[in-house]
C-alpha cells in the first residue's frame, strides 16, 4: 500500500509539473484575425498595446501588421511577442529577431522569429538558417509581403489567408 502511495504521489508530481510547463498565454485565445490557437502558437504570439489602454493578442506579427493597419489612427505604446524557445512575452523592439530560415512560419511564408537575445538567435541560424534583423525590419517586411498579396491596400483578411472570427 505504501508503495501504491509513493507511486500515485509521483504521477500526481509529474502531471502537475507537466501542466505548470504548459504554454497557456494571456488571453485571448485564438487569434482575432485568424482564429489561430495563441496557445499553441506561444512562440510567435504577439501583444499589442495601444496608447488609449486597449490591446490585442494575435498569432503572430502578420496578425500584428494587420491590427496595426485597422487601428492606423492609434499610438502603439509597446509590442511583446512570445520568446521562440521559452514562450514568455518579451519586449518585441528590444528582441533578436531571425527572417527566414527553414522552419516554416506562422502566417507567412517567410518565417520571423523573435528571441531574447543574440546568442539564441544565432544558434537557431546555425541549426535551421535565417538572418539576424531587428523588430522593425520584421514588420516592414511583413508590410511589404501584406501588399504584394493586397496589391490595392486594402488588408482584405481573406486576400492573405486569414479570416476575422
Amino acid at each position: 500500500m505504501k508503495k501504491f502511495i509513493l507511486i500515485l504521489l509521483a504521477c500526481i508530481t509529474l502531471a502537475a509539473a507537466g501542466l505548470a510547463h504548459a504554454a497557456w498565454v494571456e488571453p485571448p485565445g485564438d487569434c482575432k484575425y485568424c482564429g489561430m490557437d495563441r496557445n499553441r502558437f506561444a512562440h510567435s504570439r504577439m501583444v499589442i498595446t495601444y496608447a488609449d489602454g486597449s490591446s490585442t493578442g494575435t498569432c503572430s506579427i502578420n496578425c500584428t501588421v494587420v491590427d496595426k493597419f485597422a487601428n492606423r489612427d492609434k499610438t502603439v505604446a509597446s509590442y511583446q511577442v512570445g520568446d521562440y524557445n521559452s514562450r514568455k512575452l518579451i519586449d518585441a523592439k528590444s528582441a533578436v529577431w531571425v527572417i527566414g530560415g527553414r522552419k516554416s512560419g506562422v502566417m507567412t511564408a517567410v518565417a520571423k522569429w523573435a528571441f531574447s537575445d543574440k546568442k539564441s538567435a544565432s544558434a537557431f541560424i546555425k541549426e535551421n538558417g535565417g538572418k539576424l534583423a531587428t523588430f522593425d525590419d520584421a514588420f516592414k517586411a511583413t508590410e511589404r509581403e501584406l501588399a504584394d498579396e493586397d496589391p490595392h491596400g486594402s488588408h482584405d483578411h481573406a486576400s492573405h489567408g486569414t479570416h476575422k472570427h
